[in-house]
């Protein structure tokens, strides 16, 4: 009820800003300002895996290859056009004549040097399931390249289409993922002139962009401002501080829209999944763990009312979810075990687990607040007692890394990489993220991910599914929705993959 009160209550301020008369920003300056609501731990692409990361990768760097995301073609970016030599070698011509913002050119010594860096694990690179496919790349000639991966990897294309982008050689070997993050080189359609750590980012429009798909930009700069609180955003957007926010709550987003002349409201799908993660590995050292027993981590699943929480909450394009990717992802199969809300069922498969009181859980979190807390109404209501812990997201990952969290409430975005092992082999092949350890479902995977059959992929991409079903490891939630809002001045079509493209964005 308070939080209804204060969002209630900051509407109607943001409202009373604006009946003051406070002009809303036009567009003389050429400069769009835009929200972000996390913060950004670091402008390297490599280095945060942040949907706000996504979009300045996007905007700042490219990749050798682009999917049109609405047809889903692959096109030539930094990369003319490729041809598999064999199973594990695909060989890339370059384009020639593009420079990066600081004036070097660009050639197949800078794509070598970017591949042969994250590729290696020891280096870092925040997520590794984006990177560590690759074995090396080699030179051919001045633009040309040859890239090896380590086993036959059939999502290469994707991934080159994502979240792949080639950094200046030179320029990265000198200052390195820090330098990188405060003053970024890339050769995209938009440049960085300015950047307070996490608070403020200025982008500018790259005069010199070569004839990529992305298109060239039309507005001059981006103002980004980290403000964490979307009532505040509203504020600002009222009093003309702000022309874009995102990720708006469908609660305020349905108020805005019925302000229908000052403002647009968009509301798009996305391809994040949001999810409960236990831990069936029993790496969180709680003891007892009540998680490494498979009739609680199905009492989870029976406990928590997904239509509900659709209808009420996400509203808009979202959409229950059952597995462990999201339904557009090749592979991604949604004839699984799936669990109909039943508390009554989740308390006798508590009882019979030796939980007939319930226990008591920390429950981590990251986002969506409201959402967390009606989680943990629902499995309180069983008699799964949460302690509701909402922390930063870098703070959340590393403590899930650690195997630290016996329960917690997460998303993923699949850096829009359309394949399901952008999702599921993400967090299920023992890495420092996966909280099953589960080994058939990694040999599984493992062959998924590496076929070059198509029927064999989604044949063992369903096995796995299935059994990350059966045994509950997960409990699947929703898919995600994103509301835009923006004043009458600005020209956007969002698209399904959730990344905000400043150069699809014009004024009106």
């Amino acid at each position: 009820m308070k939080a209804a009160f204060l969002k209630t209550s900051s509407l109607a301020l943001a409202m009373s800003i604006a009946a003051t008369g406070v002009v809303l920003a036009d567009k003389a300056n050429d400069t769009l300002s835009v929200a972000f609501t996390k913060e950004l731990e670091n402008v390297d692409s490599f280095f945060n895996s942040s949907r706000e990361g996504v979009v300045m990768q996007r905007a700042v760097w490219d990749g050798l290859i682009y999917r049109d995301p609405v047809t889903n073609e692959y096109k030539g970016n930094l990369a003319t056009s490729w041809t598999w030599i064999d199973d594990k070698t695909l060989e890339l011509k370059l384009r020639e004549g593009v420079k990066f913002h600081n004036g070097a050119d660009f050639t197949a010594d800078d794509v070598v040097a970017t591949v042969n860096f994250v590729a290696k694990e020891e280096n870092g690179v925040k997520t590794q399931r984006n990177v560590n496919w690759m074995e090396s790349a080699e030179k051919v000639d001045d633009f040309t390249v040859r890239i090896t991966t380590k086993e036959v990897f059939p999502a290469a294309i994707e991934f080159l289409s994502g979240p792949v982008s080639i950094y200046p050689a030179d320029y990265y070997a000198e200052v390195g993922p820090s330098g990188m993050g405060l003053k970024p080189v890339g050769t995209g359609p938009y440049k960085v002139v300015e950047v307070v750590p996490g608070q403020h980012f200025v982008l500018e429009k790259n005069e010199n962009y070569h004839d990529s798909p992305k298109g060239q930009a039309t507005i001059n700069k981006i103002d980004i401002r980290t403000i964490p609180d979307v009532n505040t955003q509203l504020a600002e957007l009222f009093s003309g501080s702000l022309d874009l926010i995102w990720q708006v709550p469908a609660d305020q987003a349905e108020k805005m829209s019925a302000m229908d002349d000052r403002f647009t409201v968009l509301n798009e799908s996305t391809m994040r999944v949001g999810y409960l993660a236990m831990d069936a590995a029993g790496r969180s050292g709680m003891d007892p763990n009540p998680f490494t027993d498979l009739k609680v981590r199905q009492a989870v699943n029976h406990a928590i009312d997904r239509d509900a929480l659709v209808d009420n909450l996400l509203k808009g394009k979202s959409k229950v979810i059952s597995t462990a990717c999201f339904p557009s992802q090749f592979g991604c199969v949604q004839d699984v075990t799936s669990y109909e809300y039943d508390p009554e069922k989740a308390k006798a498969l508590l009882a019979e687990a030796g939980y007939p009181d319930g226990f008591s859980t920390p429950f981590y979190a990251y986002r969506d607040r409201e959402y967390g807390e009606a989680i943990s109404s629902y499995l309180n209501a069983v008699g799964i007692q949460t302690d509701f812990k909402l922390l930063q997201y870098s703070a959340l990952r590393e403590l899930n890394m650690k195997g630290e969290v016996p329960m917690s409430f997460q998303t993923w975005g699949s850096y829009s990489v359309n394949d399901a092992s952008a999702m599921v082999s993400q967090f299920f092949k023992h890495g420092s993220l996966d909280d099953a350890q589960d080994d058939q479902t990694k040999e599984w995977l493992d062959i998924a991910d590496s076929s070059t059959d198509d029927a064999t992929r989604v044949e063992y991409y369903t096995k796995a599914l299935q059994r990350i079903a059966d045994q509950a490891y997960w409990a699947p939630m929703f898919s995600y929705n994103t509301n835009y809002v923006m004043t009458k001045e600005v020209e956007y079509t969002p698209t399904a993959d959730e990344v905000l493209r400043f150069t699809n964005m014009t004024w009106n």
